[in-house]
C-alpha cells in the first residue's frame, strides 16, 4: 500500500458553454449567475461562472482512471472554492497521495488551477483504493 504514497496524476479540461449548460440541466441548478449573461452582468463576477460541483467533478476522471485508478471508491471529498471559474477557461487537476491512512484508504490532495496558474479549488479526497491487481501502480 505504500507505494501509492507520494504519487501525483494531473488532468486538464476547458470549461465549455455546453459542459455548463448539460451540468445545469442534469442538476436542476439554474441559479442566473451560472445561466443568465445579463443578470451575470451585474454581479461582482461580471459574466457568468461556473457551478462549483462542476469544476470541482474534474477531480472524478482522474482518481477513477489514473490514481488509485479504475476501482477506486471515493468516501469524503473537502472543497476550498477560491476563485470563481469562467467560460472557457482551462483547468487542470493535480493530485497527489499525500497519507495512507487506516484500512488502507489514502487521503490525496485535490488543487484545481486555472489557465493562469492560479487556485480555483484547493482540498482533498479519502479513497479506497482499487483492490491489488496485475494493473497495482508499482
Amino acid at each position: 500500500m505504500n507505494n501509492y504514497l507520494g504519487k501525483t496524476a494531473h488532468f486538464s479540461k476547458t470549461l465549455s458553454e455546453t459542459d455548463l449548460y448539460l451540468y445545469a440541466g442534469i442538476t436542476g441548478d439554474l441559479n442566473p449567475v451560472h445561466v443568465d449573461e445579463e443578470y451575470a452582468k451585474k454581479t461582482k463576477f461580471k459574466k457568468r461562472i461556473a457551478h462549483g460541483l462542476l469544476t470541482a467533478s474534474y477531480i472524478c476522471m482522474p482518481l477513477g482512471m489514473y490514481l488509485p485508478g479504475p476501482g477506486t471508491i471515493q468516501i469524503s471529498q473537502f472543497l476550498d472554492f477560491v476563485r470563481p471559474v469562467y467560460i472557457g477557461d482551462t483547468i487542470s487537476v493535480h493530485l497527489e497521495v499525500t497519507e495512507i491512512l487506516e484500512k488502507g484508504r489514502l487521503k490525496i490532495r485535490t488543487l484545481l488551477k486555472n489557465q493562469n496558474e492560479e487556485i480555483v479549488i484547493d482540498g482533498y479526497a479519502i479513497v479506497i483504493p482499487p483492490r491489488k491487481t496485475d494493473h497495482e501502480i508499482q
